[in-house]
């Protein structure tokens, strides 16, 4: 490595396909579904894809949860099989380490074999690494593998012109790792900490001191493979460090954790930096080879840990035998600076590192989506004034206003209404719930059928999800349903003439009760909900402000600014003209600004284009409310992604519930 030059390995790392940005697959996920997510890939307030662990929470009125992560070292089996399969459980070990896991024997262990049985010497290497990992490691770290599959037609042939050819994959273990925890507030994430005072950064290197290069990143973007790999030599370290980065988890010792796999140390802090939007300078040990050092992806992690908290986890991991040393440190220029002895070897952008880091993505995006949306958020990464998502509160989310009303006793009914499909009914439900009403799950076929009537309940809630399978316009299909046929007709509109109902509608909801407006009063200007500009389903979390409006729901909380989850494909508000969006203003409830508190138009910060930011309207009585976000998974502080350490059990959105429980009286 002596003749390679440091600084366009490191651009060349960056751009990785294993190590680079990927959201352009997991922004057209949805992950908010169910609202039982506590953590996913997206980390802090500029939400970048960078997290070990996922969790998810066991109910809606429990902190408890299961963590699940994940580790695949395939590149290592052109080398050494049995290395490459205990190096895929090792990462998957320090990917769900972040989670507050009580003790190693929690976890469980799921392997998805895959080879080219019956291609040379391929048998004996599968043979050789079900063996190192089933029966020879697995045992002694005490963690069970009660499941799995294999997929053993690893190899295809084919003949072109004559010639025989043939493309085999190598040996691949994908390790998932699974665990239950107590507490899914303590999951640590990469983003750097710049509240926290004065901070170090620590290496915990569990390969002792080694830098193995074969199978690396590194090595793949050179071209070549390497002769030695990485590898799992002590189980004994790994138990160890699980046990004491637990305890400092429960003490609060660690305030940012992120693996170091593929990219090695360098693609580590890169990434934390990325999260955190500051500057690190690294200060490497002397004599150490400075790309061996930045670039080995053997096991370790990095951690931030506060100044006057470094001597007690040093002293830990030096006291269970594992090598931990101080690495660097935080700094507020937005800069990546690498020290070697008495020398600045590499001095970059933090936006300039981050933007290489993203161009896979980016150049993926621009070929699969619009084009145009592609290149605002790859010139997002520029912006060094993004504040990242900034909440401002202009009511106080610890008051339950709904209290004297629940301690009535009397619980009002309202309906979860779903469809064909819809998925989104329980988190819906569990909403309602806990701001006092009673809520019932009604399907259209039951209002169809006969078998529940409208006229038994004081509001109904049209859910959102997958309906008619989230074929495009699911959410008109919903609604030619209910046009189409007399008695849900009938129905509906009995419903909306009352007096005393109301009703929400969101996501596909939101489109279905967009396409009654003929049924609805005062609904007539609400546009219609088509295909996002970005021409991609979008899962994001995005910025809203609360208008001023007469809707029920946003009752006292006019100029919030508070962040939501996101999953559409259709929500796109679609006006017949000029005219239409100029007389809808005093009904636009919701819309989406940018982290400056701007309304905008501009992607991902607007997830679908709508003109104005509008994703949100209501009636001129304020009793029919329809919007494209997904506030109902968020009605928890834990349900986000990401939010600021002083909201305390309810989040700010179960106001807009608890606002429906005080309108009903």
């Amino acid at each position: 490595t002596s003749s390679i030059d440091l600084r366009e390995t490191a651009y060349r790392v960056l751009r990785m396909p294993s190590v680079a940005d990927k959201t352009f697959l997991i922004s057209i996920g949805d992950r908010s579904v169910g609202g039982m997510t506590a953590r996913d890939q997206m980390v802090g307030p500029w939400q970048v894809p960078v997290a070990d662990v996922a969790v998810t929470l066991m109910g809606f009125n429990t902190y408890r949860g299961e963590a699940f992560a994940m580790g695949e070292r395939t590149p290592l089996a052109m080398i050494n099989a049995a290395a490459s399969g205990r190096m895929a459980v090792g990462e998957a070990l320090t990917n769900i380490a972040a989670a507050p896991i009580a003790s190693i024997g929690d976890i469980k262990l799921s392997a998805n074999w895959m080879a080219a049985a019956g291609h040379g010497a391929e048998d004996a290497a599968l043979f050789d690494t079900v063996h190192a990992v089933a029966m020879d490691l697995c045992p002694q770290l005490g963690i069970s593998i009660p499941v799995g599959k294999d997929s053993l037609s690893m190899k295809t042939t084919w003949t072109d012109n004559g010639e025989k050819k043939e493309v085999v994959a190598p040996l691949s273990l994908i390790i998932s790792a699974f665990s239950s925890v107590a507490d899914v507030r303590q999951t640590l994430t990469p983003q750097l900490r710049t509240d926290c005072g004065d901070t170090v950064l620590l290496l915990v290197d569990l390969a002792n001191g080694k830098a193995r290069l074969g199978g690396s990143a590194l090595a793949q973007a050179w071209g070549v493979s390497g002769a030695v790999a990485p590898d799992l030599e002590s189980p004994h370290a790994v138990i160890k460090f699980i046990e004491q980065k637990q305890i400092l988890t429960g003490s609060l010792k660690i305030l940012a954790y992120h693996d170091r796999s593929d990219g090695g140390l360098f693609a580590t802090v890169c990434e934390m930096m990325f999260a955190g939007r500051t500057g690190v300078t690294l200060v490497l040990p002397e004599r150490a080879s400075i790309i061996d050092t930045l670039f080995n992806e053997e096991l370790g992690v990095v951690l931030q840990v506060r100044v006057d908290d470094k001597t007690t986890v040093l002293q830990a991991f030096q006291d269970a035998g594992i090598s931990c040393q101080i690495i660097g440190h935080v700094t507020a220029d937005a800069t990546l600076r690498v020290i070697a002895g008495p020398q600045e070897v590499l001095c970059e952008q933090r936006a300039d590192l981050h933007r290489a880091w993203s161009e896979t993505t980016y150049r993926l995006q621009t070929l699969r989506d619009n084009p145009q949306c592609a290149q605002q958020e790859y010139d997002r990464i520029r912006d060094a004034s993004d504040s990242g998502i900034t909440p401002t509160l202009t009511f106080d989310s610890t008051n339950n206003i709904a209290a004297p009303f629940i301690a009535t006793g009397v619980r009002p009914r309202v309906a979860i209404l779903r469809e064909q499909g819809v998925n989104g009914q329980i988190e819906m439900a569990a909403a309602f719930d806990r701001a006092g009403f009673a809520a019932f799950d009604v399907h259209m076929s039951d209002i169809i059928e006969g078998r529940v009537s409208l006229a038994d309940f004081k509001g109904f809630a049209a859910c959102g999800g997958f309906s008619y399978g989230d074929v495009l316009g699911a959410g008109e299909g919903w609604a030619k349903s209910i046009l189409f046929n007399a008695r849900a007709r009938d129905q509906f509109e009995a419903f909306f003439k009352r007096d005393n109902t109301f009703a929400l509608g969101v996501c596909n909801g939101c489109q279905m009760m967009s396409n009654l407006n003929q049924l609805i009063p005062g609904a007539n200007a609400w546009p219609h909900f088509v295909k996002n500009k970005s021409e991609q389903f979008e899962a994001r979390v995005a910025m809203l402000e609360i208008q001023q409006t007469p809707s029920l729901f946003f009752d006292g909380m006019a100029g919030s600014r508070l962040p939501v989850a996101v999953a559409h494909g259709e929500g796109y508000a679609e006006f017949a003209d000029d005219t239409a969006i100029k007389n809808v203003q005093p009904l636009i409830a919701l819309r989406f600004i940018d982290n400056a508190g701007q309304i905008t138009e501009r992607y991902p910060l607007n997830p679908n284009g709508s003109p104005q930011g509008i994703t949100g309207l209501t009636t001129p009585d304020g009793r029919f409310t329809i919007l494209m976000p997904h506030p109902e998974r968020v009605f928890r502080s834990v349900q986000n992604s990401w939010h600021p350490d002083s909201w305390g059990e309810d989040g700010p959105w179960l106001r807009m519930f608890r606002n429906a429980r005080k309108w009903v009286g």
